[in-house]
């Protein structure tokens, strides 16, 4: 069985950056596209970012559009977030995510087959 495990979250005053990284435990895993996901506090899970490997490049939430990047090696299965300028909305646990399977669908958790456990993410003022 494959694990996506995700590192890199922490505590960080409102403005600041982080990198939050994920790989999967076996490199001859094949996916077709990794995204985060996360799960502000009280609230349900929310699409953040996602990377496809078949050439539909990068897709964003219009919340992190322009503050987080989403990069990534296919051939090593693994997936990072560079948060930038962060805000106390960001604070939440992030979960990485990944499908085997093609589809042109990003922005649902339900088109991803795989998940990390989460990382947790807090923005202080």
């Amino acid at each position: 069985q494959v694990q996506l495990v995700e590192s890199g979250g922490g505590l960080v005053q409102a403005g600041g950056s982080l990198r939050l990284s994920c790989v999967a435990s076996r490199r001859t895993f094949t996916t077709y596209a990794m995204g985060w996901f996360r799960q502000p506090p009280g609230k349900e899970r929310e699409f953040v970012a996602a990377i496809s490997w078949s050439g539909a490049g990068t897709v964003y939430s219009d919340s992190v559009k322009g503050r987080f990047t989403i990069s990534g090696d296919n051939a090593e299965n693994t997936v990072y977030l560079q948060t930038n300028s962060l805000k106390p909305e960001d604070t939440a646990v992030y979960y990485c995510a990944a499908r085997t399977y093609y589809t042109t669908a990003y922005r649902d958790a339900v088109w991803y087959n795989y998940w990390g456990p989460g990382t947790q993410v807090t923005v202080s003022l």
